[in-house]
Parts: C-alpha cells; structure tokens; sequence
C-alpha cells in the first residue's frame, strides 16, 4: 500500500521542487519509503507537526492542503464570521505553509486574517479573538529541532482546538485525497479578490496595549536602570518583545547577535528550547561580558521564556520553568494587593505537573490556585468558564512547569511577551529595593520548604514508539508498584478516570509518598517520549536532590 502511494507521488507533478530529487533518492529503499508513506500524520488537538519532506507523514504543501480542507470543511459549518486568522513563525517553509492554507481557505469562500510579517503564538491567539473568527492556524514545531515544522489549530475563542472539533476535522481530513482534494488557488489571487486580507495595525496595537494593561507596578522600569540581554532563539519573537520592553522603559537590552534575526535552521542551537542550557549557552555568556542583570530567551514561536538570573557573586543561574512561574506568582500577588488592584475572590491556574509550592504560594495570598491537565489549553479552558460567567477579570495568572506563563485573559496561550515584561518588571523592582530575583527565591524557599522538581524524558523514536509508549502505560497500571527507592506509594491518581478526578480524561498516574515527595508519569502529546516529573522537599537543595536521584535510579528499570 506505502508503496503504490510512493509511486503515485513519484509520477505526480509536484509544484514544490524540493520534493522530486527526495523521492528519487529513496528509491528502492523499501524501509525509508515506509517511514514516509505507511501513515499519515495525525492531526489532533495541537493540530499537524512532523519532520519536513516528501510523503504522508512529512510536513509539505500537500499535506497542510490536506489538513487546511479537513478545517475548513468544519469551519462551514460554523456559521459566524468564516473567517480564519493565519500567523507563522521563523520555520523553514513557515510562510509558504501559512500562504497555503490562506490559499485552501480562500478556495472555500473562507475569508482570511494573516500576518504580513513572523508573529508569535500570542499574537495569532489574539488575532482571532480581535476579528471574531471561527479558527486560527499557527504555522510552528514550537521548540523543536530544524528539520520539523506543523500547524497549531485554535478555536473561536484563541484557545487551542477542543478534542471533538479536532476529532471531527480529522474525520474531515481522512476523507480527502492528500495530491489532488483540496480545493486551492494562489496567495495573489485571494489577495486581489479579497478573501486574504493582512492584519491590521489597530489589531498588533491592540495586542500590545492588552499586554502592557497588565503591568503590575507601572512606570517602574523608566528609573529601574536595568541592564538585559535578550536572545530571540532566531524566532518570532524579536519585535513584540523588545516593542513592550522599550514602551515600558527598559532600553538597555543587548540582543544576542547571533541569533537575532529569523533563522528557520537554527545554526547556533540545533534545539532551540529555552528549557536547555545550549539554548540559552550564547546569551549567557554575552551577560558574563556585560554583567547584565538578567538574561532570557524566548522559543522560536514565542509563547516560553526561558532566564538566567545574576546571583550575588556575579555568577548566572538558570531558573525553572516552576521557579519562575512561583516568582511571577508571588510578584503579581504581592504588587496587586500593595497597588489595590487585586481583583475580589482572584485565580490562579496551573498545570498538574507543576510544583505544589504554587499552591502555598497562593494559599499565602487568598489566591484560589486551580490544578488542570497538562496543555495550556486547559488553563484557557479555566479563562473560558470565568469569561462565561463575566468573571475573566478575576483570572491573574496561569503557568506550565514547561516554560509556559499567562497574566491575564487577552490571549488564551501561552505568552513570551507578557512573561519577558512581568519578568524584567519584576527583576526592576527587586533591583530598585536593593534585593534580586535569586534573594526573592531563597525567601520563598526559606518560607515554604526546599523543593526541588526535576522532568526526565525517555524517547522512543520510531514507527514502533507509540506502541511501546503505550505498553509501559498500561505495564505499570496492571503492576501498580508498591514503593520507589525504599518510599512506600501512599496514593495513585490514574488520570484516565475521571470521576477520581474531576477532569477530563488523561493518560497519566501520580504516585504520592509517605516522605511528601510526588512522582508523575506521562507520555507527551507532542513527541514520543514518557517524561517523569519529581517533585522533593528536603531540608536543604542537597537532601532534595538526594531524593530524586533515588527515585530516577528506581523508576529507570520501568521504563526502558
């Protein structure tokens, strides 16, 4: 069957001239033929992403012309505006993706809102709340390495797709011919009859005034003298960061040359996620050089951030994604009530991977802090429910252990450039009290407890992966272990029942133990990897550490 459907692409006229000389060069290699051809890529509710290249399950033309008909049958019938907003990062093949599907929805009668330029994740979010559409596509791999790209889906509301309309575009899409089904013209031709239109400026203004609204201690960074290095990860984030720096007065910002300007390959962090520490590897020692106060980098779509912090010692220290978002917790609490903009009976929202310190964090301050499942999406599903109450102003803040921040129910994901702005605010007013964001941390840990919380990933690359993801899943629910290194599993939360929970369902098991300590264990929703997040409570960083090394040396064997 794979290789019918190779011939038939290898005799078909392709109009993108990169694919012809791939197919030809595997020919007769029956095993590169099948990793190509022997399945499509799934689309789900993060939407298309796959290595680029020729076949059903590679990221071209074709198949986001597959997948664009597959949205747009769905978005007819949706009645309303029928329209669709576009946006598209620094990715290799990112615009022409994003004027392919414009030129699918255009064919269909569906009027389009796409960026004339790379904007970030926020942007598209916010884009298709401002013009009232029924869709939004974000052409990304978000931090993927350079070889991938895909299609971020988002519903009416800027939040991404639910389950059931991804489900019933995927239906949709099954039923097209990937070659020939979807119906097309060009870019041009939408732009001259007027189904493609650019988003407007009063809609990029709006978006920055949404943003700089949400600033906590306003005017403060005019006189805070802070001196940042900022790298945009070759990305989309570039001009919305340092737009909103500058418009709140941070003007001493070096941007790390190397990776300033739209570079879909990445040539300078073959991994661009400012989760790692190669990432962040160039910016870093930029802010050695400068003695910078603090140093950030913002993934190639823009929608995490990631930082380093000047410790006391003039030293660089990276913070977590779960350090950070209980500091942004902590400033916007404190800031709101000291400014009496604190809304009445206010939420926070996190992830239920994300670190329990959160939750005391916000007990402090009379914050309710809501757990949701992992994907941003459930937290804007939590914006949702209060805007649908007209309660959206009690929304303060959601955060992800991934890097992932929100303030406010502007855009319903993530968002790098609110992050960036909060955090250098942040950095400002500790700066301007004589204090540091490091200070500020060993505050809360000295509060709180020393936690410590620590993801390992394990692959499984392959056509054979996801089988095996799934295996051990089910491995470990058959065989409940009993205790991890010595600690005697107190409780299990298994996620896929959901009236334990309360959620929807979800493949992912939280082992509770009589120390305190918690472990976690999913597969991702984006790459064939089980990732296990530990979170620790130790005396001091060492104990914490002690005990998570344990559980890793015990929770290995299950899972190779």
């Amino acid at each position: 069957m794979y290789q019918e459907e190779y011939r038939r692409w290898l005799s078909a006229d392709l109009e993108d001239a990169d694919l012809k000389p791939e197919l030809a060069r595997i020919e007769g290699n029956d095993s590169e033929i099948r990793e190509r051809f022997a399945v499509s890529l799934k689309f789900g509710t993060a939407g298309l992403r796959g290595v680029l290249g020729a076949g059903t399950n590679r990221m071209n033309i074709y198949v986001v012309r597959q997948a664009t008909q597959g949205l747009a049958n769905w978005v007819k019938t949706q009645g309303g505006t029928q329209t669709v907003a576009i946006s598209y990062d620094s990715r290799l093949k990112s615009d022409i993706f994003a004027k392919t599907a414009a030129g699918v929805l255009a064919a269909n009668g569906i009027s389009v809102r796409i960026y004339d330029a790379l904007m970030p994740v926020p942007a598209l979010s916010f884009a298709t709340r401002y013009y009232k559409c029924n869709a939004g596509i974000m052409v990304t791999a978000s931090h993927n390495p350079a070889q991938y790209n895909g299609y971020k889906a988002y519903g009416p509301d800027g939040c991404q797709m639910t389950d059931d309309a991804a489900a019933i575009v995927y239906d949709e899409i099954q039923k097209i011919d990937v070659l020939n089904g979807a119906h097309f013209i060009s870019f041009a031709e939408g732009v001259e009859n007027g189904r493609i239109r650019f988003v407007g400026d009063d809609c990029k203004d709006a978006f920055y005034e949404a943003i700089e609204a949400r600033q906590v201690r306003p005017g403060l960074c005019r006189t805070a003298g802070l001196k940042l290095v900022y790298s945009p990860l070759n990305g989309s984030g570039l001009v919305p960061v340092t737009r909103v720096l500058n418009d709140i007065g941070i003007t001493d910002i070096t941007i790390v040359p190397e990776q300033e300007y739209p570079n879909g390959y990445f040539t300078t962090c073959s991994y661009p996620n400012p989760e790692i520490y190669a990432a962040l590897e160039l910016g870093l020692k930029l802010a050695e050089a400068s003695g910078a106060d603090l140093m950030l980098a913002t993934d190639p779509d823009a929608d995490r951030v990631g930082i380093a912090m000047k410790c006391p010692d003039g030293s660089y220290e990276l913070v977590s994604g779960n350090e950070m978002g209980v500091l942004l917790l902590d400033y916007i609490c404190a800031g709101r009530i000291e400014k009496g903009t604190m809304p009445a009976d206010p939420v926070a929202v996190k992830s239920i991977v994300s670190t329990p310190l959160a939750d005391a964090v916000a007990a402090h301050y009379g914050v309710e802090l809501r757990s949701v499942l992992t994907g941003f999406k459930w937290i804007g599903d939590q914006i949702a429910g209060l805007e649908a109450a007209g309660e959206e102003d009690r929304f303060i803040f959601g955060f992800e252990e991934s890097y992932g921040y929100l303030a406010g129910p502007y855009v319903r994901d993530k968002d790098a450039v609110i992050a960036s702005m909060l955090i250098c605010e942040m950095a400002a007013y500790y700066r301007s009290t004589g204090s540091s964001i490091k200070q500020r941390l060993e505050e809360i840990y000295a509060q709180y407890g020393r936690y410590l919380n620590k993801v390992d990933s394990y692959e499984f690359p392959g056509l054979t992966g996801m089988d095996k993801m799934s295996g051990i899943m089910q491995s470990l629910r058959d065989h409940a272990p009993t205790e991890f290194a010595g600690q005697k599993i107190v409780s299990v939360t298994d996620y896929k029942d959901t009236e334990a929970t309360g959620l929807p369902s979800a493949n992912v098991l939280i082992y509770a133990l009589e120390s305190g300590a918690s472990v976690v264990i999913r597969p991702s929703g984006t790459e064939p990897k089980i990732k296990t997040y530990f979170t620790t409570l130790g005396k001091d960083l060492a104990e914490a550490q002690a005990q998570k090394d344990a559980l890793t040396e015990a929770i290995r064997p299950l899972l190779a």
